[in-house]
């Protein structure tokens, strides 16, 4: 083999190795810093259903909504999801006209840090005067109650809702 032959399979091998390193180092930084924070947006579901603090701004400005017909509408300010087991619990989401995602990817309402829980796991929303919960095809299953659901079923108030290690109660404010 002529020289320049060698010369080139050498700066071959220490790239090789070098990319390697680099490789590895970049694992072991993901593993030991976990996995990174997904910040919402400003159109964050959420954020669109609570009642406006004033007459500009808010949700009601950005929904382009009448902030006194947020208020007078009893289904959306006096129904909650509340979290009574579980990692997250004490955790409340009111409920409103947008229906709520429950699972362990980012983009969802309710992200829970559950090996149980399918990334897009359970919804809840609202038809006809009534709340619903449904299983979105879990591999795991959602209870009600303690029974497993297939599909959409009612979600009255004071029932559980157990997905893995994590409880919800529907709960309604006085009127």
């Amino acid at each position: 083999m002529s020289e320049l032959t060698l010369v080139a399979l050498r700066l071959g091998l220490v790239l090789a190795l070098w990319i390697f390193v680099v490789v590895v180092v970049l694992v072991l930084r993901n593993d030991l810093f976990g996995t990174t924070v997904v910040t919402r947006s400003s159109r964050d579901p959420r954020r669109e259903q609570r009642p406006a603090s004033g007459p500009i701004g808010g949700a009601a400005s950005q929904a382009g909504t009448d902030p006194a017909s947020l208020r007078t509408d009893p289904e959306v300010t006096q129904a909650a999801m509340v979290v009574t087991a579980g990692p997250l619990r004490g955790t409340s989401l009111t409920l409103g006209s947008t229906p709520i995602l429950i699972g362990r990817a980012p983009e969802c309402t309710l992200v829970l840090d559950d090996d149980y829980a399918s990334n897009r796991h359970a919804r809840v929303f609202q038809r006809e005067e009534e709340w619903m919960v449904e299983d979105l095809g879990s591999t795991n299953g959602t209870l009600v109650s303690g029974r497993r659901i297939e599909g959409a079923v009612p979600f009255r108030p004071g029932a559980q809702v157990r997905i893995g290690r994590t409880e919800i109660e529907l709960r309604r404010g006085p009127r």
